[in-house]
């Protein structure tokens, strides 16, 4: 029987930078303000790729390192403190997150150190995540976040809420990812059709409501790029960790939720007829990419979920790269994935971690699939030799999780093939 087979080729990260993870979670984390650690370059990032409204107000801004700061010739203290207090005074948050980049990762200044001595002299929580494009690919960078907000979470509740928390028939369940609100409750929606209530989000819609983190509490991940967070809530609070498929498409979201009620002691109920009734609304798309072929270049780590729900569609998924994979946590999707390719016959992908570029624009060339997954370097210069792609920076964005949402997925994924038969 036919195996995944697995390669590394130890390219660079060739993906969008980790920082960019400040565009949503400063939306998710309402009380919140994020402050970037970084050169001008950072900035000219930020201003460009997440187009900053300057009338807006975002709760983001860039503390910018000068060469003064760079050759040690300025207090890093001083200058973060005078920045701190300043959105104290003008913002007020309930958290301040610092947000490393590279430059401060080679010039090893001590984030952690400086946050810790300010924290009580400004009275403000302050956050220290590393998210810098040497070590973290795109998506890591929300990661890396929600690890450092781990800590901050209560270990137990208030005596009122233990109370109601004794009274449900299950153990307390926390998910971990930063989602929209309307995902969030169409999740908690279908997790409470089979009896589940779930217990909060990591992250909160506050800061201040952050869920309680114990060794009671069961926690479970809607990303597959989060494998630092589920190590720490193993390794600092002892939490049971539901390892399960992402709930991407139809198949994933049936297997994720069958997972969580099976450690959570529930028989689950109706969910192949669910499946099965979201398979049959998604027909016509399905018709559009059936044998068509796919190839992954790789960017966000959403890369295994998607070509597992695509090649359950019927697509030909030639390659997927990826820039980083552990593979404990994505066990179970990997499964799920060889488990596809068995049942309906369908070609074993490589899948190839640290692709390297060069490399891979011979394989498209040599292979000439009908649609590429890209960053947004290679698009143009792929489309412009004929080949039709997607930028995976789209799907990160986008509403793709839960049942409900299968056929906006199928619409990113379609797009540029209907815009060719047109």
């Amino acid at each position: 029987m036919e195996k995944l087979v697995f390669e590394c080729e130890t390219g660079n990260y060739h993906t969008f930078c980790p920082i960019s993870c400040v565009s949503w979670l400063y939306q998710k984390i309402e009380d919140s303000f994020f402050l970037v650690i970084g050169t001008k370059t950072c900035g000219y990032f930020l201003q460009n790729a997440l187009g900053v409204m300057i009338f807006a107000e975002p709760r983001y801004a860039m503390a910018e390192l000068e060469e003064a700061d760079i050759s040690a010739q300025l207090d890093a203290f001083n200058e973060l403190k005078r920045l701190c207090l300043q959105i104290k005074s003008d913002r007020n948050p309930s958290v301040i997150v610092w947000i490393g980049t590279c430059t401060v990762e080679i010039i090893k200044t001590d984030l952690e150190g400086i946050a810790q001595q300010l924290e009580s002299q400004i009275g403000i929580p302050i956050l220290v995540a590393r998210a810098n494009g040497l070590e973290y690919a795109f998506t890591q960078g929300e990661d890396t976040v929600l690890a450092s907000l781990v800590d901050r979470c209560p270990k137990q509740y208030p005596e009122l809420v233990s109370e109601m928390e004794s009274l449900k028939s299950h153990p307390s369940l926390v998910l971990f990812g930063s989602l929209s609100n309307t995902v969030v409750n169409q999740l908690n929606l279908e997790l409470k059709k089979q009896g589940v209530s779930v217990s909060g989000w990591l992250p909160s819609q506050r800061y201040s409501d952050l869920p309680v983190l114990n060794d009671k509490t069961y926690v479970c991940g809607v990303n597959p790029f989060l494998s630092r967070t589920a190590t720490t809530l193993l390794r600092r609070r002892k939490c049971e960790l539901i390892y399960a498929p992402f709930p991407i498409g139809p198949d994933g979201t049936r297997a994720w939720i069958e997972k969580i009620c099976l450690l959570l002691g529930i028989i689950p109920n109706g969910l192949e007829e669910r499946e099965n009734q979201i398979w049959l609304q998604l027909e016509d798309y399905l018709q559009l990419i059936r044998a068509k072929s796919i190839f992954f270049m790789g960017d966000n780590l959403l890369e295994i979920s998607l070509a597992r729900f695509l090649l359950r569609c019927g697509m030909i998924v030639y390659e997927i790269g990826i820039p980083y994979m552990d593979q404990r946590f994505q066990k179970p999707e990997l499964e799920l994935l060889e488990q596809i390719c068995q049942k309906f016959d369908l070609f074993m992908p490589r899948i190839v971690e640290k692709p390297d570029n060069y490399y891979q624009i011979h394989r498209i060339r040599e292979l000439q699939p009908d649609l590429v997954i890209t960053g947004m370097a290679h698009a143009n210069p792929l489309e412009a030799r004929g080949i039709s792609t997607k930028w995976s920076v789209e799907f990160t964005f986008a509403q793709i999780h839960g049942f409900s949402n299968a056929r906006d997925l199928l619409e990113l994924i379609t797009r540029p093939l209907r815009r060719n038969e047109s």
